[in-house]
């Protein structure tokens, strides 16, 4: 379970901090096209998410590595779920119901990571 949860860590860090970077680095205007809800929010917020997703993906993985601060890991796994959770959220709202699903899938994905290193396998 440790190795499962150590991949399902990996994948999730790849893909926050992938999308963290891109909110980070690309103007309001870019992502438009592919991330629709971001029409409706102001640019700082995109910023904001942005960095929150990229602390997030460090913190699935360094303090694993590192041994240094541990708890931390399962923290930013509850930190990305109430992410999805306003993810899901938005989407209903802008009835982009495969993008719902998509994060609705990661919501549970990053809930299994805090389950499993708040409980049974600890780093």
């Amino acid at each position: 379970m440790n190795v499962f949860l150590w991949i399902l860590q990996i994948l999730l860090a790849a893909l926050f901090a992938g999308a963290g970077l891109t909110k980070l680095t690309q103007p309001k205007e870019k992502l438009i096209d592919r991330m629709g809800w971001v029409r409706d929010v102001a640019p700082l917020q995109v910023k904001a998410l942005g960095t929150a997703e990229l602390l997030a993906a460090l913190g699935l993985i360094l303090p694993g590595l590192t041994g240094i601060a541990t708890v931390l890991t399962p923290l930013a796994a509850v930190g990305l779920v109430i992410v999805m959770a306003g993810a899901v959220v938005v989407h209903v709202r802008a009835k982009e119901y495969p993008g719902a699903a998509t994060t609705a899938v990661l919501l549970v994905l990053a809930a299994i990571v805090a389950w499993g290193r708040f409980g049974p396998y600890p780093l």
